[in-house]
């Protein structure tokens, strides 16, 4: 599946849980806590539905994307994406 697609056609339920969750952060601009319930009820609903070996796998997902989002956004800026990542963590 290409990252560069606009919303993937056919999902494992755990990809689409990522999916989901994503979306239900980036969904609600203007209520922040509205997003992080709903995201967290995804998260929720896996582990109920699919156990807790989907979460993890879930968390492995997740990560993946988010490190396949900081190298292209890395590579733009002609920085490392470790280092990239590296900045986002810092308090």
């Amino acid at each position: 599946m290409s990252t560069s697609e606009s919303q993937p056609t056919e999902f494992s339920p755990v990809v689409e849980a990522a999916y989901g969750a994503v979306q239900a952060i980036l969904s609600d601009d203007h209520n922040y806590e509205r997003g992080v319930e709903e995201a967290r009820r995804v998260v929720e609903a896996v582990h109920v539905e699919h156990g807790p070996g989907a979460v993890v796998a879930l968390a492995v997902e997740l990560s993946l994307k988010l490190g396949e989002a900081l190298e292209h956004m890395a590579s733009e800026r002609g920085i490392a994406a470790a280092d990239l990542a590296e900045v986002w963590w810092v308090d």
